[in-house]
């Protein structure tokens, strides 16, 4: 019967750990050849339970930036420090890891329909499908789907719903983080964006820094912290606060671009 153990959403585990084990062996020197993955704050990960964490993190890519994640949370549980080198750690992944993302881009062929049974909550996004602006009622289920991923293990969401940087949090995180009340993990990353396409599926250029940020859980009172202030700590949190527009100098980036285009990787 464990070969067709499955998890709440009738996934059977030993075909997602495979999944995970060749899509991860793929992917791998998208971040530790092609291009540099630097990571900071992986020690964090380790003291964490096993399930009712909520990852909330900046988006750049549909796909890349959720696989670099799987990559980092299961090298660090191999017993891997800011580091990804040897794949070794994708033979026994977590298996309750999710992520949540839209239903219409998790259907757009056949691929991203593979990497949905990786462990994708979809949902139904309110306000935009297909490119156009839209008004829709929240779905219920999709809430319901998420706070069953939380019972089970740890999600990972991108609060903005959206690749595009500065955009406003969506009220729907802080209300799932009310109701649930997980362990909120944020995550900044950057350079994902220069190093892949808008997909996350094709290498746009190689030689790119990326770096991934795991900071502190936040500190959450979920019975009397408002919605608004709960949104307001996640903008700052992720970096994505209008603030942050008025503290990165255009230097700061110039000189990213040119230890970027100076520095050499070997491989």
């Amino acid at each position: 019967m464990g070969l067709f153990k499955r998890n709440p959403f009738g996934h059977i585990l030993f075909l997602k750990r495979w999944l995970i084990r060749i899509a991860g062996a793929l992917t791998h020197r998208r971040y530790q050849g092609f291009n540099e993955l630097y990571i900071e704050g992986s020690e964090i990960l380790k003291k964490l339970p096993d399930t009712n964490v909520l990852f909330v993190s900046n988006h750049q890519t549909y796909f890349a930036d959720v696989v670099s994640m799987f990559h980092v949370f299961n090298a660090t549980l191999s017993g891997r420090v800011d580091s990804i080198k040897n794949i070794g750690y994708l033979w026994d992944p977590k298996l309750n890891l999710y992520y949540v993302a839209a239903g219409e881009t998790m259907k757009a062929g056949l691929l991203p329909r593979i990497l949905a049974y990786a462990g994708a909550i979809t949902v139904s996004r309110t306000w935009r499908e297909k490119g156009k602006e839209i008004e829709r009622k929240v779905n219920f289920k999709d809430t319901e789907n998420i706070g069953i991923a939380l019972d089970d293990g740890w999600v990972i969401t991108f609060p903005q719903g959206t690749t595009k940087p500065w955009k406003p949090i969506r009220k729907g995180t802080a209300h799932i983080i009310k109701n649930y009340k997980p362990i909120v993990v944020p995550i900044v990353i950057d350079g994902f964006r220069r190093s892949f396409d808008k997909k996350g599926l094709r290498i746009k250029k190689r030689g790119i820094l990326q770096s991934f940020e795991i900071k502190e859980p936040l500190d959450i009172d979920y019975e009397n912290d408002s919605v608004e202030k709960i949104v307001e700590q996640l903008e700052y949190a992720i970096e994505q606060h209008p603030s942050f527009l008025k503290v990165i100098p255009t230097e700061e980036i110039e000189a990213e671009e040119k230890l970027n285009e100076s520095r050499k990787w070997e491989y």
